[in-house]
């Protein structure tokens, strides 16, 4: 027939989901700006609703596209290739915030007030500032880093057990790995709640919730990632050959991993 598929790519239907995203996005900036000005939180609560609307129903799309087969190897190499791209912006989304904290350790400049002459030079200060009491890494934040990389030899198992199609461990293998991720967020906020300084407390402070808190977020975002995986795999969803969704899971998990180890070196070891 004329209109028969003869080739091994997915000529995607218009889709409501890329407007929708950027309407909730933009809702959500906007709303969040007004909030911080001291407006109602409301705007900026709906645009987050409507970006975990989008998420869910795009990715039920991408899922359903899946179990009909839509995703041929050739699909499967681009799918691959946006994950890891999209890794990539996160990798140097990171870096931005490493990049100020090293920036400030190395030369810290005091809290200045009034104008600097354009010959003043400017005086040295501490690093931490003063007053600023920091974490004993040795203590909660080396449990975190275990859990975490204990995590991510569970995901490996799970991986592996997928490849060799052993559901069982596989259900199993996430299973753990989730549990191990929501303890993490846990002793996160714990730690948080014990924190000798606030966001507002300097550069020191604003640099620290920054780097972790969003690196936490990561971790909440990879825990949901991997909990729809094990509803998936409980559902049979996954086989050696066709586990796309798995595998974006499980490099997002590793991505994850390895930005801790550089939190934990650079902030909480060298940092302190």
């Amino acid at each position: 027939m004329a209109h028969d598929k003869n080739h091994n790519y997915h000529i995607l239907p218009p889709s409501p989901w890329p407007f929708y995203a950027a309407v909730s996005a933009f809702v959500m900036l906007v709303g969040s700006i007004l909030a911080f000005h001291g407006e109602s939180p409301l705007l900026g609560i709906a645009g987050f609703i409507g970006c975990c609307y989008v998420a869910f129903g795009w990715w039920r799309d991408v899922v359903a596209e899946s179990r009909v087969g839509d995703h041929t190897p050739v699909v499967q190499i681009g799918l691959r290739y946006g994950v890891l791209l999209f890794i990539i912006s996160e990798v140097m989304f990171f870096v931005a915030w490493f990049w100020s904290f090293f920036k400030h350790a190395i030369f810290p400049v005091p809290d200045i007030e009034g104008q600097l002459q354009p010959t003043t030079e400017l005086p040295v200060g501490e690093f931490p500032p003063v007053g600023i009491e920091t974490f004993n890494p040795w203590e909660l934040p080396l449990m975190n880093t275990v859990i975490l990389l204990l995590s991510g030899t569970t995901v490996t198992w799970a991986h592996h057990a997928m490849i060799e199609n052993k559901n069982r461990e596989v259900v199993l293998g996430l299973l753990i790995t989730v549990g191990l991720g929501a303890v993490f967020t846990v002793f996160q906020a714990y730690e948080y709640s014990h924190a000798e300084f606030g966001f507002t407390d300097g550069i020191y402070a604003a640099n620290f919730y920054m780097a972790t808190g969003f690196h936490g977020f990561h971790v909440l975002v990879g825990t949901i990632f991997l909990a729809v995986c094990l509803m998936r795999a409980r559902a049979g969803q996954f086989s050696a050959e066709k586990h796309v969704g798995f595998e974006a899971a499980a490099w997002y998990w590793h991505f994850v991993d390895v930005v801790w180890l550089f939190l934990f070196a650079g902030i909480y070891i060298w940092g302190q």
